[in-house]
């Protein structure tokens, strides 16, 4: 067995239980979205032709891709924190979560996809107007 990344067995299990779709707040947003008759597709990449790029909501019609960041994961100028054990490890992974999120957001509008962005603590009433406004015009 290779030794793994994490500073403890704890953190290890508690890392591995983090869920990749279906969070809490994800759930909020499309429950909302769900309610004003709008269908999406989960965890679905907008562009067939790269697959490990995927978003949280898809419209694909209207070509709208919507993100739910997570504040720790993806580095929210408000709410991220310095991890205390391991932190440059864990400084290293949302940096490279940023960079990839820069480079998803301009590889997708380059395709002609409206991309929206929303960190776990925002409103998810406000996300789900402003998604409606982006796949209805308006």
């Amino acid at each position: 067995m290779t030794e793994s990344w994490a500073s403890s067995e704890h953190a290890r299990l508690t890392m591995r239980a983090n869920r990749s779709r279906d969070t809490k707040p994800e759930l909020a947003v499309r429950r909302l979205v769900h309610g004003m008759g709008m269908r999406y597709r989960v965890d679905f990449p907008p562009l067939p032709s790269n697959r490990r790029m995927r978003a949280d909501l898809v419209f694909t019609r209207a070509r709208v891709a919507v993100f739910v960041d997570g504040c720790f994961w993806h580095g929210c100028p408000e709410h991220h924190t310095v991890a205390r054990t391991n932190a440059e490890f864990w400084a290293k992974k949302v940096s490279g979560n940023r960079t990839r999120d820069e480079r998803t957001n301009a590889v997708l509008s380059e395709a002609g996809w409206t991309v929206l962005r929303f960190w776990e603590h925002e409103d998810p009433s406000v996300a789900a107007r402003a998604i409606r406004a982006a796949v209805c015009g308006g």
